[in-house]
């Protein structure tokens, strides 16, 4: 089943989305928001699978569906936390910044709390303030999750996993190192986050989604070339089930909490830094990973930062071919403060 939020109002109108991104249907006579359809799951989620099905089959109404037109699927949420779960990001963008990774990174799952407040369109523009902020995207996967008590087990969170999407985790690299030096985490350096267009149950993507992870390439294209192509489900060292239950070891998370991957990363097949596209590699979901292997190769990052006017998409594909969430695509833009 495939679920997404047309722009209306502060949360949406939820809407269910054909498996080809073609056709939709308003869902709205059943729950109105996708929050609300997460906050009574078991009751609401058979209703909204029956309705996806007479989608498929044409036996209700429908109109086209236009990538557009939509918010986040949660335009808001009660939670929005990140993990690092690919280490070898992780290892390389401290390395960038002079910064020793401590031994537990590979053992203990890092995560950050971020703005849940305001989720950007996937096809919104990512304002900024000013281009020596570092402007960076960040292709990630995350899960959406029902109700997971406190000091759940790593089956109790795997349980709990109802949507799948994709995130463009916008960040100031250049804010981040005085950040984190006063101790006390991001904030300013992480702008709001973006959502892909469709949010995707699980049983929908089929073999390629084994529980925990999600074993397809995640594609991203900086001014229409492709600048990475990392496979999900490979060199991911904490999956989804474990970053859950991670964040919740301590406090119960509500239903409708997102949590993310971190940037998704492959290591080379020779066990070093991933190598570009061009070089024969896999790439990277970050200017920040591809600036540090320059910097390791040629003595310094020869890729700049994003500008005002570039634009970033994000997007996964079947092993047909087929788009499964939809594209994030999004330019930088100046922001201007409305008179």
């Amino acid at each position: 089943m495939k679920l997404s939020s047309l722009k209306q109002g502060r949360d949406g109108r939820l809407v269910i989305v054909s498996r080809d991104l073609t056709r939709a249907t308003d869902a709205f006579f059943i729950v109105p928001t996708l929050q609300q359809a997460l906050d009574d799951w078991e009751k609401v989620e058979p209703r909204l699978r029956d309705l996806a099905e007479q989608l498929e089959h044409g036996s209700v109404p429908s109109f086209r569906f236009h990538e557009h037109d939509c918010a986040s699927p949660l335009p808001r949420a009660y939670q929005w936390a990140d993990g690092s779960a690919y280490v070898n990001h992780v290892e390389l963008v401290r390395k960038a910044r002079g910064a020793e990774m401590p031994a537990s990174f590979w053992t203990d799952p890092l995560i950050y709390q971020g703005g849940s407040d305001s989720f950007l369109g996937p096809r919104d523009p990512v304002f900024v303030m000013d281009e020596a902020h570092g402007i960076d995207f960040e292709a990630e996967i995350a899960v959406i999750t029902d109700e997971v008590p406190m000091g759940a087990t790593r089956e109790e969170a795997a349980a709990a996993i109802r949507l799948v999407v994709l995130v463009n985790d916008v960040s100031l690299r250049n804010l981040i190192p005085n950040e984190l030096a006063k101790g006390f985490g991001f904030f300013q350096s992480k702008p709001s986050s973006t959502l892909s267009p469709v949010a995707v149950t699980p049983d929908e993507l089929g073999d390629v989604w084994d529980g925990g992870k999600l074993h397809l390439p995640l594609c991203s294209s900086l001014n229409g070339q492709l600048i990475g192509k990392p496979n999900a489900g490979v060199d991911m060292t904490f999956d989804f089930p474990t970053l859950i239950a991670h964040a919740a070891a301590t406090r119960p998370l509500g239903a409708g909490t997102i949590i993310g991957s971190g940037t998704v990363s492959n290591k080379d097949a020779g066990g070093g830094p991933g190598k570009p596209i061009a070089q024969g590699g896999v790439g990277y979901s970050c200017l920040a990973e591809q600036r540090t292997v320059e910097t390791i190769l040629h003595g310094g990052a020869r890729t700049p930062f994003m500008r005002i006017g570039d634009t970033i998409r994000i997007e996964m594909k079947d092993k047909a071919g087929h788009s499964i969430f939809g594209a994030i695509e999004q330019e930088v833009t100046a922001y201007r403060r409305a008179e």
